[in-house]
């Protein structure tokens, strides 16, 4: 939450649990992140819904999630015959400090979120793929050698503003 006065600035963050924040967060921020968490839950609309209550009238969502049209393509690269108009369960392995841990993802087509959004009661202001930035061709030149192979040109990621109604 952002107070300011002429004369004053204050910030205040709160980390919860998205699904049930407190009570006392009602219409209480004016900007909430959620930055690559949307995708590991099967159902938006509950955490929607929690994100939309503790904003304040006319507040802002930020919201990055994975790019759906990469996924696919990577999913199909990969040997896989993916359907990009449906929401499906993607399982991957990782390892991070020798431990290893099945990781699930739920991919949703681009008309799927933005209808999510809207139903929680946002307004779309801004959708945005960014393009890579141009340290990253020298940063990562293997990786650049494979996109080029898929005339692929924007980074993996969507990114929304969207406004409290």
């Amino acid at each position: 939450m952002t107070q300011s006065s002429p004369d004053q600035h204050t910030l205040c963050a709160a980390v919860t649990d998205a699904r049930r924040a407190h009570a006392e967060f009602d219409d209480a921020f004016d900007d909430v992140i959620a930055s690559l968490v949307l995708h590991y839950l099967e159902d938006w609309g509950p955490t929607l819904a929690e994100l939309r209550r503790v904003l304040r009238p006319g507040g802002r969502l930020l919201v990055s999630v994975d790019h759906p049209f990469v996924i696919t393509l990577m999913r199909h690269m990969a040997g896989e015959k993916p359907n990009y108009f449906e929401t499906r369960n993607r399982t991957e392995e990782w390892t991070m400090g020798g431990q290893t841990a099945q990781m699930s993802f739920w991919d949703r087509p681009l008309h799927a979120m933005t209808e999510a959004f809207t139903a929680a009661g946002f307004r779309i202001s801004v959708i945005s793929e960014p393009p890579f930035v141009p340290e990253a061709r020298d940063l990562f030149p293997e990786e650049f050698r494979e996109l080029e192979l898929t005339r692929t040109r924007f980074l993996s990621f969507l990114f929304f503003v969207l406004e409290a109604d």
